[in-house]
């Protein structure tokens, strides 16, 4: 019988595969690696209590390992091919975001895995952006680009063959996992050489820069990789020290007590040549900005009682300071209006605005089980029985993910579209339907309660 490697196990190929060869295209993305390890060993040292708390949720092993990238794709065909191939990952779409209240003309999923025992046994996702062409007026323009799309295939004839082949037999051996991982790469690695002319690049620039780095390549190819910090002030501070071109603030909520959501920083996109074929086939030298280095800090998940909180705490902040988050004074606005978000882990329990795991302490395993069933999880947690830490936020913020697309894309972009979210059109391109973030949560909470009483 044919012995099939996981899932994991194939993520996990891929995840370092893609650190590789990120590492080789933009060496910076090494120095921000070296920078992470470095803020986290030093945050982990000063704080016993938090070094505790990651063993016990088993996120210490994780913690070097994670990573999130981001890629665009031109059309439904393409989306639906990435999930088929993300799903032999064990990566699965959650939560859908509109950008076009950002002025970005895509929507978008975050492909992850979905279990407590896969995030932890490699946590890697892919934040993945569908264009909406539809968007976009000018008819003409519009036409072209998508002739441009359809003759393109984003991936290799190795890689179409392997995925069928393990949908037909139900996974891929160790050798074919490898071979499976190297075909995939190509679809996520940088080409030099753009597939138009440098008049289409530039007339599709002016539509969106977005846009143009969608259409103009023949892959969507990565355009960031993000490790995890501890501390992302630190790491910002440290990017500064060492002369990497850091943004200006920090998108998400401001510092915390207890960090909430995610927050995240990056370096510049790098401007980078690119050579464009004219008509007679000649590379015509050109100009292209598409990849940066970004660095995030994950907290506690919210519920929706804490999002829409969240949400009306932060539309309240840009919107007053007209804006924005580029005003000079955006930071301390955003720590004035979030004082009314509770900083407390027991307070942010009660009234219900976060996720926590429930784990039995040895006092408590040693309760019968019909004590244990017989007292309230907290009641449990004040006695000593059982200990409650924060579920890690696994996913991305729509307004944040904006911020960062336009901050690399020259701050300039902010512009209106008629249309905006429709999660059905994005579920039907993907051809699979959308999990809900918070049922994961809901999910991941309420089974440690019913272990307290096992």
């Amino acid at each position: 019988m044919t012995a099939f490697v996981t899932p994991d196990r194939i993520r996990s190929l891929f995840a370092q595969a893609m650190s590789d060869m990120y590492r080789t295209e933009v060496p910076l993305y090494g120095d921000l690696i070296e920078l992470v390890g470095e803020v986290n060993a030093a945050t982990l040292q000063k704080d016993p209590a938090l070094a505790a708390r990651l063993a016990r949720n088993a996120e210490t092993e994780r913690l070097d390992l994670e990573r999130h990238g981001a890629i665009r794709v031109g059309t439904p065909a393409e989306l639906a091919m990435l999930g088929r191939v993300f799903a032999l990952m064990g990566m699965h779409p959650v939560g859908y975001y509109d950008l076009t209240v950002a002025g970005v003309p895509v929507h978008a999923t975050a492909f992850r895995p979905l279990t407590e025992a896969a995030l932890a046994a490699n946590p890697f996702r892919i934040f993945t952006s569908l264009l909406r062409l539809e968007l976009i007026a000018d008819e003409a323009l519009r036409a072209e680009a998508e002739t441009i799309l359809a003759r393109r295939d984003i991936f290799t004839a190795g890689a179409r063959a392997l995925v069928a082949q393990a949908e037909r037999d139900g996974g891929l051996n160790e050798a074919d996992a490898q071979r499976f991982v190297a075909e995939v790469l190509e679809t996520f690695r940088w080409h030099g050489d753009a597939t138009v002319s440098l008049a289409t690049y530039e007339a599709l620039h002016g539509l969106h820069r977005l846009v143009a780095d969608v259409v103009s390549f023949r892959g969507p190819h990565i355009n960031h990789l993000t490790p995890r910090t501890l501390d992302i002030d630190a790491a910002q501070a440290a990017m500064l020290e060492r002369g990497i071109q850091a943004k200006a603030l920090i998108e998400g909520p401001p510092r915390r007590a207890v960090p909430i959501l995610l927050r995240q920083t990056s370096f510049k996109a790098l401007e980078e040549e690119v050579a464009f074929p004219d008509a007679t086939g000649t590379l015509v030298p050109g100009r292209h900005s598409a990849r940066f280095g970004e660095i995030e800090q994950r907290g506690l998940a919210l519920t929706p009682a804490g999002r829409e909180l969240y949400d009306r705490l932060l539309a309240g902040v840009r919107q007053a300071g007209g804006a924005g988050n580029t005003s000079a004074d955006y930071p301390q606005r955003l720590a004035a209006a979030f004082a009314a978000f509770p900083d407390d882990e027991i307070v942010l329990r009660q009234q219900g605005l976060g996720y926590f795991r429930y784990r039995l302490t040895e006092s408590g395993a040693g309760l019968p089980a019909t004590e244990r069933a017989a007292m309230t999880p907290d009641a449990l947690v004040e006695a000593g029985h059982a200990v409650v830490d924060p579920i890690v936020y696994e996913d991305f913020l729509p307004v944040s993910a904006a911020g960062i697309f336009q901050s690399n894309l020259g701050g300039g972009e902010q512009r209106a579209y008629d249309a905006h979210a429709n999660q059905e059109a994005f579920e039907a391109a993907l051809g699979k339907a959308i999990h809900d973030p918070f049922a994961l949560y809901a999910q991941a909470q309420d089974a440690s309660i019913a272990a307290l009483r096992t």
